[in-house]
């Protein structure tokens, strides 16, 4: 097996050996579960230049909130946690897979040979578009980063 790719057996306690301080900072009434309350009162203490609605915060509980109660407890915030951070380790496996110079970013030419690489034909200024819409245009390229900021967004 490549080293890069992770083991489908892996357990969630060897991909979040430690979510538990994390948890209980968003847990602000330590009652053992993340309420609409306990997250608007966590966003209200960051120093954010847009406020998050009610409405924002609601779809980020009912994103995570598997048995539907309108409470987030530790086990549904782990899983939302490790299935981002395999999520994530796919998407980087992408990422070193259309980064062909290796420099950390996906400029013009490594995103319009990949492109050709699964048959799409695109012109220039379409692959110049893509980069500048993942917030690649003024640093030569999309980094990871601006890389899962396209394709995610979230809790």
């Amino acid at each position: 097996m490549c080293p890069s790719r992770r083991d489908p057996t892996t357990t969630l306690a060897e991909l979040s050996p430690d979510l538990r301080p994390a948890f209980d900072v968003l847990d602000s009434d330590h009652d053992g579960r993340i309420s609409l309350t306990d997250l608007k009162r966590f966003y209200s203490d960051l120093a954010t230049p847009a406020p998050i609605s009610d409405e924002e915060i609601a779809v980020m509980i009912s994103t995570a909130d598997a048995d539907q109660n309108g409470f987030v407890d530790f086990d549904e915030f782990e899983s939302v946690l490790t299935q981002r951070k395999r999520e994530n380790g796919a998407l980087m496996e992408v990422f070193r897979l259309m980064d062909r110079d290796g420099d950390g970013k996906v400029g013009f030419e490594d995103l319009k040979a990949h492109l050709q690489m699964v048959g799409m034909r695109v012109g220039d200024e379409e692959v110049k578009a893509m980069i500048e819409m993942a917030g690649g245009a003024l640093n030569g390229g999309v980094t990871f980063d601006g890389f899962e900021n396209l394709l995610h967004g979230g809790f």
